[in-house]
């Protein structure tokens, strides 16, 4: 049987307090990317970093991940609480 891959939804800030959110089945991977240590990234992210990881969400089913990033990015209170400098979390 196989098993169906994990995703993470992830809001990453930069020193500037810019958010970003995003899915990934590996969110370390994927900071990589975004602050330029691997190939790879958002256009939105090259040039604004470096980028820290302030929340983090599942594992889910990549269509629950997609779901909830779109919820995210229309919650403008939730991403506000998120971007205060020693803030990180991480919900299971």
């Amino acid at each position: 049987m196989v098993r169906p891959m994990t995703w993470y939804v992830y809001v990453i800030v930069n020193a500037s307090r810019i958010a970003y959110t995003g899915v990934a089945a590996d969110v370390t991977a994927r900071l990589s990317q975004h602050n330029g240590e691997k190939r790879g990234g958002a256009k939105f992210t090259r040039g604004r970093g470096p980028w820290r990881v302030a929340h983090v969400e599942g594992p889910m089913t990549k269509g629950d991940a997609l779901r909830r990033e779109a919820a995210i990015k229309k919650d403008r209170n939730f991403k506000k609480s998120l971007k205060t400098p020693s803030l990180i979390r991480r919900t299971p």
